[in-house]
């Protein structure tokens, strides 16, 4: 195997420093053009990638293998090459159940397969032809005999004996600690073995059994990753697709197809961009050419008549604007020193107290230059997020949750009942490695919208906080095994990120239809209305201020004339 030398002064691989052998090297270039020239090997599709930079920064240990490594992508890393001993041993113990010798598996996969393994992954493999066929050929034994388990549950039939090799490492309730490493590791993007070798495998284990039967091998595989399904998956479906194991190209690629139903069971079509205008309680509102959002008042009636009375003030006394801008701003800084906890938990002035904070930032910046700022509060959403408000939100403003066993495709949302409907989400120690390496798969290799990740995105969503969360466990939306809400809440907030702008036709009018309704209450009219056009701009509230001005300049014109105290003296005592 060739050992290459880094050059940390240049960052950059230096051929001169390489130990190799060239002759070996040159050869073994030779031998990769003369076999890849065969158009049929052309033709077979990448399909076992590494995790795109932008997820696996965001956590690494849900995309690496911490426990067995299976392929050539992390083989050889100490941390987990320490389990080579029993992947040994489970290769003896499937030599004794196989019609032929294990050497002969490996030598038909040299001659077959070769170039067809290499032809899977995206990363060119640099190893021999015989360390590739037996890495993988050992692997596969060490993969069978832990799918073994998933096999029996599925049948539903008890494993009562585990090879004592591999006792502590492989558990039949699947319950040890070693045994959820592991099963993590086996859904890993990076730790895939093509499907196509592991039957291959399977078959001649099944033929000293059970004699030349071509379709058991096939029939024995899924029954063994639909035990795997069920293990992993959170979802609680009705109907389970009918997935056919000739299609999936391993064993992360036939979780997602159980998992991601078709284009046309979710009604979805090419992906299109729609521009949004994102309103500051964070509803999407698709607008079209000649419509715009329903509110108390069109733009053109308020906004356009102040900003023209403004235009003429300032013009006309640019010094009194600048001082009633002063003026306005003392005593609201005043007013929020008051105790504005109580003050802001009264009904009219809990709709205020954002917009007044916001009012006021504005009023003591509009005229300094603010250098760029860096703080951890999470951005304006952007298009390529789901805009919705959380849980919390759409309850106050009457709209129910109701649980429905299915999956993905099967969420929707009642108008007339306002009642959103979610799948029910079984969360373990399992389910964010296994949801998010479906997310970083789907974005390798589909070529339409990426359904997982759209959905990851709306549950992040409409959780916000360990309350969110806690509201779907209530209603039976989340059933949450995990040690806390907070848990559930960080769980989904980590899962935000997607890769790329993608649409789901289905789910996007699940999301427009709650954003509608949730636009239609009275509560959030007022508050919109609020700040788009009392606290959104200071130039309203000066031009108030400058006619209550004006009005107390003509009062006091037309009392030195009229001499207003006597008038005020002849008044009726109100007191009597």
């Amino acid at each position: 195997m060739a050992i290459r030398s880094f050059s940390s002064t240049t960052n950059s691989y230096s051929f001169s420093k390489m130990n190799i052998d060239e002759d070996e090297w040159v050869e073994s270039m030779r031998k990769s053009v003369a076999e890849h020239h065969d158009d049929e090997i052309g033709k077979i599709p990448v399909c076992i990638f590494t995790v795109p930079k932008v997820l696996l920064a965001t956590d690494p240990e849900s995309y690496i293998p911490q426990q067995v490594a299976l392929g050539p992508f992390h083989h050889w890393r100490p941390e987990v090459y320490d389990m080579q001993r029993y992947k040994l041993a489970a290769a003896r113990r499937t030599q004794k159940n196989m019609n032929v010798s294990f050497e002969r598996i490996v030598e038909m996969m040299k001659k077959d397969d070769e170039a067809r393994i290499r032809a899977c992954y995206h990363k060119f493999l640099d190893m021999s032809g015989d360390a590739l066929v037996w890495m993988m050929a050992v692997d596969m034994a060490f993969l069978l005999e832990f799918l073994f388990v998933y096999s029996m549950k599925q049948e539903g039939r008890t494993l009562t004996r585990v090879a004592s090799g591999m006792s502590h490492l492989v558990d039949a309730k699947g319950k040890k600690m070693s045994h959820v490493a592991i099963l993590r590791d086996v859904v890993m993007v990076e730790n895939q073995i093509p499907l196509f070798l592991i039957r291959t495998m399977l078959t001649h284990q099944l033929m000293k059994t059970t004699g030349d039967q071509p379709k058991t091998a096939d029939e024995t595989l899924k029954t063994m990753l639909l035990g795997l399904y069920h293990e992993l998956s959170p979802f609680h479906e009705r109907e389970l697709p009918d997935v056919d194991v000739d299609d999936c190209d391993h064993v992360l690629d036939f979780l997602y197809h159980m998992t991601v139903p078709n284009n046309k069971e979710l009604g979805i079509m090419e992906a299109e961009i729609d521009i949004e205008i994102i309103d500051e309680q964070g509803v999407a509102q698709n607008v079209k050419d000649g419509e715009e959002g329903e509110s108390f008042a069109k733009q053109g009636d308020v906004r356009k008549a102040t900003d023209y009375i403004w235009s003429m003030l300032s013009k006309s006394n640019a010094v009194l604007v600048k001082l009633l801008k002063k003026l306005l701003v003392k005593p609201m800084t005043f007013l929020m020193k008051l105790p504005w906890k109580i003050i802001s938990n009264l009904p009219v002035f809990k709709l205020m107290k954002e917009p007044m904070e916001r009012m006021l930032a504005r009023f003591q910046g509009e005229d300094e230059e603010k250098p760029e700022e860096k703080s951890d509060q999470p951005k304006m959403p952007t298009i390529e997020e789901i805009t919705i408000p959380s849980v919390t939100e759409l309850v106050k403003a009457g709209i129910v949750f109701s649980p429905v066993n299915g999956g993905i495709s099967d969420m929707s949302f009642d108008s007339i009942t306002s009642t959103l409907y979610l799948p029910v989400i079984d969360l373990d120690v399992n389910t964010e490695v296994y949801l998010r390496n479906l997310v970083a798969y789907e974005a390798c290799v589909a070529a339409g919208p990426l359904v997982v990740a759209r959905y990851a995105e709306l549950m992040n969503g409409i959780i916000d906080t360990e309350e969110d969360a806690k509201y779907l466990r209530e209603r039976g939306i989340v059933l949450n095994h995990l040690k806390s809400d907070k848990e559930v809440a960080d769980l989904w907030n980590g899962m935000s990120k997607s890769v790329k702008l993608t649409k789901v036709a289905k789910m996007d009018k699940v999301v427009e239809d709650v954003n509608t309704r949730y636009a239609k209450t009275w509560r959030v009219k007022f508050a919109k209305f609020m700040n788009t056009y009392v606290f959104g701009s200071w130039k309203f509230l000066t031009v108030l201020a400058a006619l209550f001005m004006l009005l107390l300049t003509a009062l006091q014109s037309f009392c030195s004339v009229y001499s207003c105290a006597r008038v005020f003296h002849q008044l009726p005592d109100m007191q009597g």
